[in-house]
């Protein structure tokens, strides 16, 4: 759509991975890009941790659900953890660290668009393998996992994520999700 900015329009969860290795210095663009997110009274409430390594990322490859076999190419898998204490606990129990630590998510990832790499967010791991692999103490939220990567060949990819890595855009009809002035959701 005309108008929006090319990492808006060129961003999508991409699994077919290079596993190039990502210099030094754009992994540290990525990782300050995520702290410039706003947040609730600047709390900041985000903790990343950034893995290269190779033994590191084995502990986090252990921890994917198996629809998550591509992310296993990626030469960065951040991980994003928060404390609820971090930031405001709202009356209605609603926890803004969360809100807080997506927003950070995101400005990586229009980042790592930017700079020609893909960004893919993951819910498919299990959180207690993650923290036990690095000591994250029990009162951390791990969030999510993001594999980050070069654009790579498709090869090692299951039929539907090839067809998905070429697909066109899916989203749902602005009317579905957006309403002007008064809300008209059931």
């Amino acid at each position: 759509m005309a108008g929006l900015l090319k990492e808006i329009e060129q961003r999508r969860a991409r699994r077919a991975l290079s596993e190039k290795a990502i210099p030094e210095e754009i992994i540290a663009q990525l990782m300050t890009a995520a702290t410039y997110a706003p947040s609730c009274f600047n709390s900041q409430p985000w903790r990343f941790l950034a893995v290269t390594s190779t033994e590191s990322l084995g502990k986090l490859h252990t921890a994917l659900t198996g629809g998550n076999y591509w992310a296993k190419k990626a030469p960065l898998m951040v991980v994003l953890a928060t404390k609820v204490t971090f930031d405001a606990q709202l009356s209605d129990g609603r926890e803004y660290a969360l809100f807080g630590c997506g927003l950070a998510a995101d400005n990586l990832i229009l980042q790592a668009t930017a700079q020609g790499l893909y960004a893919h967010p993951m819910a498919g791991f299990d959180p207690l393998v993650v923290k036990e692999a690095f000591n994250i103490p029990e009162d951390f939220i791990v969030i999510t996992l993001i594999a980050v990567g070069y654009p790579g060949p498709l090869d090692g990819l299951s039929e539907k994520h090839v067809a998905a890595e070429s697909a066109d855009r899916v989203r749902k009809e602005e009317a579905e999700v957006i309403c002007y002035d008064e809300w008209t959701f059931a």
